[in-house]
């Protein structure tokens, strides 16, 4: 497998998984303030299960309503699209072109979804690719001291530690490049909180009060955080170690059908790897993919253009057969 095969737009001196050297120094990027990241990383990991607390009650005293619970799959829609077709599939692998108003959006979109700066976020992703578990991974559940360290690890310890994070002049120089990206980049923090300004104005829109305002708000900011957040650790941890597999691969990386509905698809992990520019991760007609379907929408609408997808016949020269 080849290094184009698993970051495509990353430069050419990341290096091939098979039988390719470790990561050297020019690999990590470097933290300016690693205790202020570690706080703010936490912040964001804790307040979610704080806010379940809240929504506990809510529930337990009858005042969910259902501008709550449209406020969440609204929010929890466009940002985890953000995430699953902007960050990971039109930016990570460049799947797919598209305009640049959608471009920018599935940018501004991801970024909401409050997992990081999109650069960073596309930088780890491709360095994972590769070094996909083995040194150099920036989040592999193998290689630790017992299986529910490495699980831990690889689900959100991995984001207070910086020993494996990627250079993004190495892994990503063409967002580097790109002036779009490199705004929403550096404006971040504006998107984050564009991200609960939404929930908290759709809550007063469609439920027409000030406390149907701060419920969107617990919803679509605390409790879509709290889910979106965990089902895309998930990809990390637990599709890197439960699972069924079929093709041939040097990596860990498994097919998680449960959880494909909540990631949208992503959880054909173990396809993804095998084949990690294709645009569709579901690859038979039972693997639900809903990044999949918005992708051939936005084709089948002159909106999406050179989407990788893989012939069946590359798909059986790679098959070993069903495990898990």
């Amino acid at each position: 497998m080849t290094p184009s095969e698993l970051a495509p737009a990353a430069p050419a001196t990341v290096p091939a998984r098979t039988g390719a050297p470790g990561p050297d120094a020019g690999d990590t990027q470097p933290t300016a303030n690693e205790n202020l990241d570690r706080f703010l990383t936490g912040t964001i990991t804790v307040i979610p299960f704080l806010a379940l607390g809240v929504v506990c009650w809510q529930v337990w005293s009858s005042l969910l309503s259902w501008s709550d619970i449209a406020v969440f799959a609204i929010t929890y829609a466009f940002t985890a699209l953000g995430v699953t077709v902007g960050f990971h599939r039109h930016f990570t692998h460049r799947s797919f072109k598209t305009t640049g108003p959608i471009h920018a959006a599935l940018a501004i979109f991801g970024s909401a979804a409050i997992e990081g700066p999109i650069i960073s976020w596309v930088a780890d992703h491709r360095k994972h690719h590769a070094f996909s578990d083995r040194d150099g991974d920036p989040h592999s559940p193998h290689g630790h001291d017992g299986v529910l360290r490495g699980l831990f690890h690889a689900h959100v310890g991995w984001l207070f530690i910086h020993t494996q994070r990627a250079n993004r002049e190495r892994y990503a120089p063409d967002l580097m490049k790109d002036p779009v990206i490199r705004f929403v980049d550096r404006t971040f923090v504006l998107w984050v909180l564009a991200g609960l300004a939404v929930p908290f104005g759709l809550g007063w829109l469609i439920g027409g009060s000030l406390d149907t305002a701060l419920t969107g708000l617990l919803w679509g900011g605390a409790v879509r955080m709290l889910v979106l957040h965990h089902v895309t650790y998930s990809i990390n941890s637990l599709c890197h170690f439960f699972g069924r597999r079929r093709f041939d691969v040097d990596d860990e990386s498994r097919n998680l059908a449960w959880l494909s509905l909540f990631s949208l698809g992503e959880s054909w992990h173990h396809n993804h790897h095998a084949f990690p520019t294709s645009a569709h991760h579901g690859l038979r007609w039972w693997e639900f993919d809903v990044s999949s379907l918005v992708i051939r929408g936005l084709r089948r609408a002159g909106l999406a253009w050179d989407v990788v997808e893989v012939s069946p016949e590359r798909q059986e020269r790679k098959l070993v057969g069903e495990q898990g």
